[in-house]
């Protein structure tokens, strides 16, 4: 785990911090819950990612869309066993994964797609549980409480929420306003409105007034710190190209 004192926390100013690292120094814990914005390797924070598995924190819950891929992503955490348990709605891509749920080495919670980002909205939003008709007569809604109304079955799923969100973005102000990049979206607001502490990692940062508000995509006051990464990896799950003789 990263230990940081008074004397070794780096200068910073305001919500921008100097590093993924640093940014997470004083935060992260053994067991902590962590919301992780991305659907695939689409807009994952890479650099906070790898500075969380560099911590050597374990125990820990995450809640992600997916699970990343081998070798990036949250592959990375599984890799070297700082996951616990995945609150996700699909994981394939990842064989690691495979093998340590199927020698039940890792706990797995599954959620529909929509129930996973209603559940992550709520959680931001303050509401503490939902009904939904998604999975209701399926093993989805085992254990859980359904109800019927107008002569439709509903299921009771509760809300999400995490001690550290961690999300990608393409442009912050110093504010902390966020501005994502097309389908890079996704799961980042709901990631970061469902944390109790939010960093973003961003590709440029400029100053107050330099976003239209009418722009804002993420207001900043679901944003405590921001990182700088202005030349990310963006990866490609499974390239597929045509051959020569198609073209």
């Amino acid at each position: 785990m990263i230990e940081a004192t008074s004397t070794e926390r780096p200068a910073r100013a305001g919500k921008l911090w100097p590093d993924a690292r640093s940014a997470l120094a004083d935060i992260v814990a053994d067991n902590q819950t962590f919301a992780v914005g991305g659907f695939g390797l689409c807009g994952i924070p890479e650099a906070l990612i790898t500075a969380l598995r560099d911590s050597g924190v374990k125990g820990l819950t995450a809640i992600s869309n997916n699970a990343g891929v081998d070798g990036f992503g949250l592959g990375l955490l599984l890799e070297t066993r700082q996951i616990r348990k995945m609150i996700s709605s699909y994981v394939g891509e990842n064989k690691e994964f495979e093998r340590q749920f199927l020698s039940g080495e890792l706990e797995l919670e599954f959620n529909p797609q929509g129930t996973l980002a209603e559940r992550l909205r709520a959680g931001g939003a303050g509401i503490p549980a939902f009904f939904t008709a998604t999975g209701y007569g399926t093993v989805v809604a085992e254990g859980k409480e359904t109800r019927e109304f107008d002569g439709k079955h509903y299921v009771l799923e509760t809300a999400l929420t995490a001690d550290v969100a961690l999300v990608k973005a393409w442009k912050a102000d110093t504010a902390g306003n966020l501005v994502f990049r097309r389908t890079a979206r996704n799961f980042n607001p709901a990631c970061a409105m469902a944390g109790r502490v939010c960093i973003a990692e961003v590709e440029e940062i400029v100053e107050v007034g330099a976003i239209d508000p009418d722009q804002v995509h993420l207001p900043g006051i679901y944003v405590d710190r921001i990182v700088h990464n202005p030349t990310p990896e963006k990866r490609i799950e499974q390239r597929t190209v045509r051959s020569k003789e198609s073209n």
